[in-house]
């Protein structure tokens, strides 16, 4: 895609967002409710955003998954990270697809009418989420059987298909043989857990699966037994972080936006002198668009040097993640500050961009092991190394 078709696809967000995202923001936090009218517009109009051109997408990568996500995370962050997930796992099934795999899946993706998402993430594993415990053994001739459980799956139960993380089991299994498979949503032994209820990020529908003997295909096994270590790390790390850090970097933004409406429109009652003639506000205001800014730079670079295979690609994606993290809840904080009691209200925007913004240090991989793996890669060191 080239730079103008990527200005296009931005202003379509943006569009998207002012119709859709930005209306409904409140309400998806408000009533726990996974944001379906957003979805299905981001779906049907951006959903083949990172699927290559030959098999019928818009052939985008990171850079539009953070630009794209910048826009639906200053409108509504929950509706943003379902929608990232999307991307993410449209990537990790295109990645090495077979013709089934493009029929089955791509095709439809392409076309809007196809949803997917992630499944890695286990009780068990905390942030090591590359290390699953989920089975996979043979089954018959040319099958095979899942069991396990999996949680915090986004956009769980109104997906059309989820990318599974399965570590091989049984007699002639080798030892700690990850794979990745995709599974359609109306596979039999499939059973979600109880509606999530988070602190922020209410509306992702984060919910727990219960893998129970699902029978699949092997034409269902994304790439060949054992590459699962591989799409994480070439796929999924840096489509997730730049999902995540896109988001986030639009609850910043949001939160910027918050703090500048209410100095100009605010003034003192005694003497009608605006908030925003005050140098201590202007200094802050200062200080908050300094911070987003550099910020987003490093996003953008991120982006671009993994798209180039740069040498630095590796500590800017990982850097980008832990940077925006704090960026977002320390301009989170200072809006709150500058917007005085009025901000601090719980029905105001900026009760939930503070909620939504403590989750990007939760997200994994966590802030922490994002500083030491980018340590690790100027070092040298293996990033899963002790």
């Amino acid at each position: 895609m080239t730079r103008t078709e990527l200005g296009k696809a931005v202003l379509l967000a943006r569009e998207i967002c002012q119709d859709i995202l930005r209306p409904q923001a409140t309400a998806v936090d408000g009533e726990q409710r996974w944001p379906v009218e957003g979805m299905t517009a981001l779906r049907s109009t951006l959903g083949g955003l990172v699927v290559p051109e030959r098999f019928g997408g818009m052939g985008q990568g990171l850079s539009a998954v953070v630009q794209v996500g910048e826009v639906t995370g200053r409108a509504c962050a929950s509706t943003s990270i379902c929608f990232g997930m999307h991307l993410v796992g449209s990537a990790v099934i295109a990645a090495k697809a077979t013709d089934f795999h493009q029929e089955r899946y791509l095709a439809p993706i392409a076309e809007g009418r196809h949803l997917t998402t992630l499944a890695l993430s286990e009780p068990g594993n905390g942030g090591e989420f590359w290390l699953p415990q989920t089975r996979m053994e043979r089954s018959g001739g040319n099958g095979l059987r899942l069991s396990g459980t999996k949680s915090f799956v986004t956009n769980g139960g109104h997906a059309d298909s989820y990318v599974i993380s399965t570590v091989a089991t049984g007699p002639e299994a080798p030892p700690g043989e990850f794979s990745c498979t995709v599974v359609d949503a109306n596979t039999p032994g499939m059973a979600w857990g109880a509606p999530w209820h988070g602190f922020g990020m209410r509306g992702n529908e984060s919910r727990a699966l219960e893998l129970q003997g699902v029978e699949i295909g092997r034409t269902q096994l994304l790439g060949e037994q054992g590459d699962e270590i591989w799409y994480v790390f070439n796929v999924v790390a840096p489509y997730f972080l730049m999902a995540m850090a896109g988001t986030y970097l639009g609850v910043a933004v949001a939160a910027l936006d918050e703090a500048r409406s209410h100095v100009m429109a605010r003034r003192y009652a005694h003497s009608g002198r605006a908030l925003a003639n005050q140098p201590l506000v202007q200094h802050r205001l200062g200080v908050m668009w300094a911070r987003v800014e550099r910020t987003r730079r490093l996003l953008y670079h991120a982006a671009a040097a993994a798209e180039a295979g740069e040498p630095d690609a590796l500590p800017a994606l990982c850097s980008a993640k832990a940077e925006v993290a704090e960026a977002a809840e320390a301009v989170v904080n200072d809006a709150l500050t500058l917007t005085g009691g009025l901000g601090y209200a719980s029905d105001s925007v900026l009760h939930r961009l503070l909620r939504d913004a403590r989750a990007a240090h939760v997200m994994s991989p966590v802030t922490d092991l994002l500083r030491v793996w980018v340590g690790k890669a100027l070092l040298g060191e293996p990033l899963l190394g002790d």
